[in-house]
């Protein structure tokens, strides 16, 4: 223990060192002012590096190292957080980086196949201080012995799974198994579909596979970024300290949700809305919602010009829109050829009638002329409002918002009284695929942005050059009066023009990969990690597919936990339409979290209604039962088993039906919930979606029969230790052991 305990002192104070190293050189860095360009690019590059070097420093504070490999040829490695060096001509390995292959035995090797061990040893540590030491003997033959031997070699993943919880999600470093480990170092190229039930660690497997992708393809992904979708905003918080403490802190966590930039969803559908949205078919509703926004004039559209009208019929602006679709661009895109093909037609109109020879018919204007009709017309008012009605420049909300209060031309009447709605500012989750769908039907005409920065970059190098003439001027008249010889002094005009003076000022992007996809709609992540992706509709998957072009993506979940009503639930029926069969599929099956005793009442549940399930296996069994009672006062019967459930260390989580959650909250002290709930305090009120990926010491479900089959599933496979179940009317089909 004294030697262990020594060595981590030593990384430690290596820590500290380079920590005041790189805060004092990312202070330098910024510190620096104008300097020439490629300067100023190598200062960006290095603060971006030092930035993320500090950010890995000061996240992995506590558990830095956890492990040592003892080899057969007698060496060794200690195995730790991130991989630090000794600060010699050698740069020798002080700790091993867990994703190196290196480490990799830590992980895999066994009696059977020792991987060339002699030794493992797990060092348990609170915050700086070892506590204790963990050793499993791989070479039988090997009969030195430590007095910390494990015999089981569990000592360390009971310790984990037993421990209290926290209200945010510990990282796995330490305890990763074989089968995890397979998972977390497949090839990241392709679609890789992790499958598992409850407490099978997936989400945690997603997650270090996301910082082991991030070590071995730091070049590419840390340019493109790694995006984690998850299921809910709570799920995000309770996730949100797992890849920091692995030292990564490049990664974008979102809901869907929040993947349009802009937009926050707020709202909730009802599930026969939420259902309907979530239909590939959406994607045909909105083309068709595009194409009937390019419309046809009524009969005629009657412009003024020039003293005279102009007739636009239907014909005419037909073949003008025609030919525009013809392009094959988006409808905002595509306007600029609407534009020049409308006003070539008006300009035939007027060169026709005031160009025409009345006694051969040829037209006596020549180019200029046609020209300069062309060139009138552009500048008529009436032209440009025709131009609006029939092809409008629209945004995706406005689009959308629209289809949403009068879906009636093209949906039935059941689906559009499911959607129907007012117009308003609050989006739902079910919305914002809907709006990337209509972003990328739409296109942008940038030629009003172009001309904005065009004209704000004329500005600044305008003002540019009024500084440069202030110098000249002030250096004029400073060396008035002097020789030629003593006014040779070198000032801004004389090095520098505007245009380069006017780039020095501008505004460095020193937000990071993952900040700046954020704000970027058209993003292309490097890999995109799902968790619960069983639950995402395929409208919800045209948009992540956009997100990655390449097809690298990890998605997580159980179809056996599909709860939403657009949710895909077959992992063939969500990919077929992007890579057909070219993925692969893989299970975790063994339960980590849930107590057998628990998961035996859950696994009841299921199989009333599929008698073909199969649950994962637990590890553990903590010889306490679930318990499930009979109540006719509600709130109080919740307020007492909370008092009975609460455990001295950890958290406890009432999960019930949303209508019942004020009612319930009003008789608990302490309680928070919501859409954001504080998952750190000691009792949550969460309604069972919100449930989905959490888990706690202690978990109370009140009124089971309001559930459905997936979400009672998710419900009772939260705990860790105790379950209870409190209800008023009849209890499902399962429940009869319990």
């Amino acid at each position: 223990m004294r030697y262990e305990q020594e060595f981590v002192d030593g990384l430690y104070a290596r820590v500290d060192a380079l920590r005041g190293d790189t805060e004092g050189s990312l202070t330098d860095a910024l510190a620096q002012g104008d300097t020439p360009m490629q300067a100023r690019l190598e200062r960006d590059i290095l603060v971006a590096e030092r930035s993320g070097l500090l950010a890995a420093l000061n996240s992995v504070d506590g558990s830095l190292c956890f492990g040592r490999i003892d080899l057969a040829d007698g060496g060794s490695h200690h195995i730790g957080r991130i991989g630090l060096r000794a600060e010699d001509a050698d740069r020798t390995p002080l700790l091993i980086d867990w994703r190196a292959d290196v480490a990799r035995p830590f992980y895999l090797a066994t009696g059977h196949t020792p991987m060339g061990l002699r030794r493992r040893r797990h060092i348990a540590s609170e915050g700086r201080r070892v506590t204790a030491l963990h050793d499993e003997i791989l070479d039988l033959g090997d009969e030195t012995r430590t007095g910390h031997e494990d015999p089981s070699g569990d000592a360390v993943l009971l310790a984990a799974v037993n421990s209290a919880r926290t209200g945010r999600m510990g990282d796995i470093v330490q305890t990763i198994q074989a089968d995890q480990d397979r998972v977390i170092r497949a090839p990241h190229r392709g679609v890789l579909v992790v499958e598992g039930g409850p407490g099978t660690g997936k989400t945690a497997v997603a997650l270090h596979r996301a910082a082991y992708l991030l070590y071995e393809h730091r070049d590419l992904l840390a340019k493109r970024a790694v995006l984690i979708v998850g299921p809910n905003p709570a799920f995000l918080g309770y996730i949100g300290e797992v890849l920091p403490s692995l030292g990564e802190t490049g990664v974008l966590l979102s809901t869907v949700g929040e993947l349009f930039p802009g937009v926050r969803a707020t709202a909730a559908d009802t599930p026969e809305a939420a259902a309907v949205k979530g239909r590939a078919e959406m994607a045909d509703v909105l083309a068709q919602a595009v194409r009937a926004r390019q419309s046809l004039p009524d009969p005629v559209i009657a412009i003024e010009h020039d003293r005279e009208v102009l007739l636009l019929d239907d014909d005419l602006a037909r073949v003008a829109r025609d030919r525009t679709r013809a392009v094959g661009l988006p409808h905002n895109a595509a306007r600029e050829h609407f534009e020049g093909h409308l006003l070539n037609t008006l300009t035939d109109m007027v060169a026709e009638r005031i160009g025409t020879d009345p006694y051969d018919g040829s037209n006596l204007l020549d180019p200029s002329d046609i020209t300069q009709i062309r060139d009138e017309l552009a500048e008529n008012p009436e032209v440009w409002a025709a131009i609006d009605r029939l092809w409008p420049r629209l945004t995706p909300r406005r689009l959308v918002a629209g289809l949403l209060a009068a879906p009636e031309e093209f949906l039935s009447a059941e689906d559009a009284a499911a959607i129907r709605r007012p117009v308003t500012r609050r989006w739902t989750v079910g919305d914002v695929p809907l709006l990337d769908e209509a972003a990328e039907l739409l296109g942008e005409d940038d030629r009003v942005a172009r001309s904005r920065a065009e004209r704000e970059r004329a500005e600044q190098v305008a003002y540019a050059q009024g500084v440069l003439d202030v110098s000249y001027a002030s250096r004029t008249y400073e060396f008035e009066g002097l020789d030629d010889e003593d006014a040779e002094v070198l000032s801004a005009h004389d090095v520098i023009d505007a245009e380069r003076f006017a780039e020095r000022q501008e505004e460095d992007d020193h937000r990071s990969a993952a900040e700046r996809a954020a704000a970027d709609r058209s993003w292309a992540f490097g890999h995109i990690i799902v968790d619960e992706a069983q639950e995402l509709s395929p409208m919800a998957w045209r948009l992540l597919m956009r997100r990655c072009p390449t097809r690298s993506m990890t998605l997580v979940g159980d179809p056996a936990q599909t709860a939403e009503p657009a949710g895909v639930g077959s992992w063939s029926k969500i990919l077929a339409p992007y890579v057909e069969d070219r993925w692969v599929h893989t299970r975790l099956g063994v339960n980590y979290r849930t107590p057998a005793e628990i998961m035996e009442l859950a696994a009841d549940v299921v199989r009333a209604a599929d008698p073909s399930f199969v649950p994962p296996s637990s590890v553990r069994s903590t010889g306490t039962a679930p318990w499930v009672r009979a109540t006719a006062d509600l709130p109080a019967a919740v307020a007492e088993a909370v008092r009975e459930l609460t455990p001295e260390e950890g958290r406890l989580a009432v999960i019930a039906p949303r209508e019942l959650h004020r009612a319930l909250a009003a008789g608990l002290d302490g309680v928070t919930e919501g859409a954001e709930p504080d998952l750190t305090r000691d009792v949550v009120l969460l309604d069972p979606r919100q449930a989905k990926g959490l888990e706690f010491d202690s978990v109370l479900v009140v009124e089971p029969g309001r559930y459905g089959t997936s979400d009672l599933y998710v419900a009772l496979t939260r705990a860790t230790q105790r379950l209870g179940v409190l209800h008023t009317g009849p209890l499902p089909h399962g429940f009869a052991a319990a």
